[in-house]
């Protein structure tokens, strides 16, 4: 296999290799496919510096311009659609059907990005509505917040960094990016490929590292918003430290579903067995509690086996996989020492339950206790839960206790009763007759409570982006 090297992009050029070194290994077969230098402290302040510098530069680009480069970047990331799947896929160890229906994804986030390049409104409003207010009119318009961070998980590697440089672009402000760490060879790529697209060399800076890196970036003063996808022990450092700041979260969850007794138990149980999975569970919308009623538990839960058994684990790169690798071992033990405490409280494994390497094969667990790390924490991992209920209001308050708050899905055929649920459950979205895990890229993402603050998708990050001015005209 041919080695890549991934480095940090700092005042419009790719770093030199005189920096401390880590191999990037791919989690399925262990090989080394790659490497990355990380980025010093002076490193970061100089990209703290350049992106600072660039802000009122980038400010001025036309909105169709920016929107023509967006679409630019849309158009040859689907001339390399396979090209990006398999280095996804060897760097994550992600199917490579889910790699190639990420890159789709992120496709349309720059396209959607660049149609929002084209829709910063304002309004107009008069004075005179107030005594004080005659012949006086005001107009507000959209400007950019100028230094945008964006800080991106690894689960999602392409598609969330497209959701964040996409629309901090369209909005016209400059991106520091920091990407995840086991997922830097993915974000080069992107970045070689957005230059070529016509991004102007000074509207982004990347830079790679871990923790310090991350804090040295969210805590300086001339970043404007922070936007981050990760977890919540890394939200609430980056809260405590950030200053005074805007700050966009978009954090995990341990997303339920609920099947009720009037539920098509075929269609929820091949819906929950595809997207609990997929990518190994590693999705923080990935169906992870499943609520069933007692009437059909039992019918529900051999289908569900059913269809789980059906699923091939194995080389990512195979188009035939369904369940490729964990992002590495360690991940892969963390869970089955889950899904062993689960049992050892109670829970009954009904599939699954082994370890090879980072693949975890697909578990089924039946009633774990409410207080199992599978059930009240977020699993990130193939592991399903089936917890059974007698009342809805039952399932409700249990999938609603929860620090989290992302999404639900409610399977039943009484539209009434879902939109009751639907509208007393504390979360950000709910799927009526479909999983938790169902996100179109151009509707509005995020949560409530731990799962975050601000919402993701191009239209709405763009708002998040950009601030409100109000400009004031007199006439006496």
């Amino acid at each position: 296999m041919v080695l890549t090297v991934s480095n940090s992009y700092v005042e419009g050029k790719w770093l030199d290799t005189d920096r401390e070194q880590v191999d990037i290994i791919n989690p399925y077969s262990n090989e080394k496919i790659g490497v990355q230098y990380l980025a010093t402290k002076d490193d970061v302040e100089r990209a703290l510096e350049a992106s600072y510098r660039s802000k009122k530069e980038i400010k001025q680009i036309p909105s169709l311009k920016r929107a023509n480069i967006l679409k630019n970047a849309a158009a040859l990331l689907t001339e390399r659609k396979e090209e990006f799947a398999k280095l996804l896929s060897s760097e994550l160890g992600k199917p490579l059907k889910n790699t190639l229906d990420e890159i789709d994804r992120s496709i349309e986030t720059l396209e959607l990005s660049g149609e929002e390049a084209k829709r910063l409104h304002g309004e107009t409003m008069p004075g005179d509505v107030s005594s004080r207010g005659m012949n006086t009119m005001a107009a507000t318009i959209r400007v950019p917040v100028g230094v945008v961070a964006a800080i991106t998980p690894f689960n999602a590697p392409l598609n969330l960094v497209c959701h964040k440089i996409g629309p901090a672009f369209a909005g016209g402000n400059v991106t520091i990016l920091k990407p995840a760490p086991q997922t830097t060879l993915i974000a080069t790529a992107l970045l070689n490929l957005l230059f070529e697209a016509g991004f102007p060399k000074n509207s982004i800076n990347m830079v790679l590292g871990g923790v310090e890196v991350g804090q040295q970036i969210v805590s300086d003063d001339r970043v404007n918003v922070i936007s981050f996808t990760g977890g919540i022990v890394a939200s609430t450092n980056i809260s405590q430290i950030a200053g005074i700041k805007k700050q966009l979260y978009e954090l995990g969850g341990n997303a339920a579903t609920i099947v009720h007794e009037d539920a098509d138990l075929n269609r929820a149980a091949t819906q929950c067995a595809r997207t609990g999975y997929s990518n190994s569970g590693q999705s923080c919308i990935s169906v992870q509690r499943i609520y069933v009623h007692d009437s059909v538990v039992d019918e529900f839960t051999e289908k569900l086996v059913e269809e789980v058994a059906k699923l091939k684990v194995g080389d990512p790169l195979d188009p035939a996989t369904d369940v490729g690798t964990l992002v590495d071992e360690n991940a892969a033990n963390r869970i089955m020492n889950w899904i062993d405490e689960a049992v050892k409280s109670g829970a009954e494994v009904l599939h699954g339950g082994e370890k090879n390497g980072a693949s975890v094969v697909p578990t089924v667990l039946k009633n774990p206790p409410k207080e199992a790390k599978v059930v009240c924490e977020e699993v990130f991992g193939p592991i399903v839960s089936v917890i059974p209920y007698s009342e809805l209001e039952e399932a409700v308050a249990e999938a609603d206790n929860s620090p989290f708050g992302l999404q639900v899905g409610i399977f039943t055929n009484k539209i009434d009763l879902a939109y009751k649920v639907a509208s007393e459950m504390e979360v950000g979205g709910v799927v009526i007759n479909g999983t938790s895990n169902f996100r179109l890229d151009h509707w509005p993402y995020g949560g409530v409570k731990n799962s975050g603050i601000g919402r993701e998708g191009p239209r709405f990050a763009v708002q998040e982006l950009t601030e409100s001015k109000m400009i004031v005209l007199r006439m006496d």
